[in-house]
């Protein structure tokens, strides 16, 4: 027999009819008697059904994806590479990008932009973990962050003072309804110019609209950190004070009603005055590591601060009435007057 020679691959004659592939498992595909016919070789009886030998390699014992014959690497020719599966992970990793972006369109359909950018930039940097994000990407994401964060402030705030709007104001006490009084405590003050249907009618609606932005910078200014005004409605306002002691309210409220009286009006308008009156309610926190009263709805807050306004309305207005001990007190100034109506829910006039 002639013997293989490095770099050669020898030819083996194989019997088109006989159905034998010589690339399957030899022990499931065996060939015929006689269908194998090495070259140079005569005699037949060497062949054997369970062991076919090509220069003492066993078909029957390697791996016939890749045969080395004495360091010839041979491949079958129709082998094909096996399936790619994909790691566990990465589907996890793929699906859980997936998931982020579900979650932040579902939230950008609610107008929960701050919450929908936070999922949609988890996506990208899950998506872009590995690699750099490029630079238009990250623009573009950075002006959506900006543009929901402006449609999100837009609103909550009101178009002509440019305070927190009504819905801000109920949404913020009605998260606060029913849960305990925060550290400090909380005080909710309504604040009401006084006489100004007489402004507009008597220097105009732009004069009028230009008074109650000028109101709400002075009742923003010195306010505590955390608190925040909000326009209720017309020209009432709420100022809401949490982690504030009573003390410190009536305080705050005294001297923004006094900023307000004291501030140069005619400058604006020649010839304006305003005042502004102020309905006060305070609840008080926890004390000595016992837990604080719960507080009432968003509407039983604004119920009580508009029975304490109708009282400071009903004591010749320009002036912060308040509980104390139960008893309706009139702060700064004015505390020296004697008509001091009994606060109560009924709506001022």
């Amino acid at each position: 027999m002639t013997a293989l020679r490095p770099g050669i691959v020898q030819p083996v004659d194989v019997q088109h009819d006989s159905g034998w592939d010589p690339y399957s498992n030899p022990r499931d595909n065996r060939p015929p008697a006689g269908g194998l016919e090495p070259n140079n070789r005569a005699d037949q009886s060497h062949v054997d059904q369970d062991r076919v030998a090509l220069g003492g390699v066993d078909l029957n014992r390697v791996d016939l994806g890749r045969v080395d014959l004495d360091g010839v690497d041979v491949a079958p020719v129709d082998a094909a590479p096996p399936p790619q599966r994909i790691p566990p992970e990465q589907i996890d990793h793929a699906n859980l990008i997936r998931l982020h972006e579900s979650i932040g369109t579902a939230m950008a359909s609610r107008g929960e932009w701050r919450e929908a950018y936070q999922h949609l930039r988890s996506a990208l940097d899950l998506a872009y973990a590995e690699r750099p994000v490029p630079e238009q990407l990250r623009y573009e994401v950075a002006k959506l962050r900006r543009e929901h964060a402006e449609a999100h402030e837009q609103s909550i705030r009101d178009s002509l003072t440019a305070s927190f709007n009504r819905r801000y104001l109920d949404e913020r006490l009605s998260s606060m309804g029913g849960e305990p009084v925060p550290a400090g405590g909380l005080a909710v003050a309504l604040v009401d110019l006084d006489w100004f249907k007489q402004v507009n009618d008597t220097f105009g609606h732009l004069a009028g609209d230009r008074t109650l932005r000028r109101v709400v910078d002075l009742l923003q200014h010195g306010l505590p950190a955390g608190a925040f005004c909000a326009r209720y409605g017309g020209e009432e306002f709420v100022l809401v004070m949490p982690g504030i002691d009573a003390g410190t309210a009536v305080a705050v409220c005294e001297a923004a009603r006094d900023r307000i009286e004291r501030y140069p009006w005619s400058r604006l308008m020649p010839g304006l005055r305003v005042t502004v009156s102020i309905g006060l309610v305070h609840d008080a926190g926890p004390t000595d590591g016992r837990p604080g009263p719960r507080l009432g709805s968003a509407e039983q807050q604004l119920l009580r601060a508009d029975g304490l306004l109708y009282a400071a309305k009903r004591a010749g207005r320009n002036a912060v009435a308040y509980r104390h001990h139960g008893r309706v007190l009139l702060a700064g100034a004015a505390s020296g007057r004697r008509s001091v109506a009994r606060a109560s829910t009924v709506r001022h006039v």
